[in-house]
């Protein structure tokens, strides 16, 4: 159990978890409590979106700028 653990920590790490998600993940996993994992991990990987879709949206808006700007040169 000990490499899983440390895979399924290291997964967590690598993917942006902060501690308090990855222990409370850990937590819920050994508890056997699979489904309200997959929830905490659903809720990070949607805040992950959302904030991809703001850098997103801020990229836009410098594309649009730059566009703007080389057609005056």
């Amino acid at each position: 159990m000990f490499e899983t653990q440390f895979a399924v920590m290291r997964n967590l790490h690598d993917a942006g978890c902060d501690v308090r998600t990855r222990e409370k993940f850990l937590e819920l996993y050994s508890g056997g409590k699979i489904e309200e994992g997959v929830r905490l991990l659903r809720q990070h990987k949607k805040a992950l979106l959302d904030d991809l879709h703001a850098s997103q949206k801020k990229i836009d808006c410098l594309d649009f700028l730059i566009f703007k700007l080389q057609r005056k040169i």
